[in-house]
């Protein structure tokens, strides 16, 4: 057992699954499910999800937690990681 074991038993792993219509973000016990919208139709380079920050506020129920601006910033990477991995292109607005 090294010594950094116990700091990361109390960090839970954030994974990213795409569903149908949405991104279903899990982190330990919490959940959240985010939907995207289609990119403006007349974009140069339309974007194959639009993501709305501002709409990302609470875990979903049961944690029905708010979720930190560290959490934010671990969501919005691995989405963008998922989507480049899948050959999608992912705009947060």
């Amino acid at each position: 057992m090294s010594g950094d074991e116990p700091a990361r038993r109390g960090r839970a792993r954030l994974t990213v699954e795409l569903t149908e219509g949405a991104f279903r973000v899990t982190c330990g016990k919490k959940t959240l499910a985010i939907f995207a919208t289609a990119d403006q139709p007349n974009a140069e380079n339309p974007a194959d999800f639009v993501i709305r920050l501002d709409e990302i506020l609470m875990w979903d129920t049961p944690a029905d937690c708010e979720i930190e601006i560290e959490e934010l910033q671990k969501i919005v990477e691995a989405i963008g990681d998922e989507c480049e991995r899948r050959g999608l292109s992912v705009e947060f607005e």
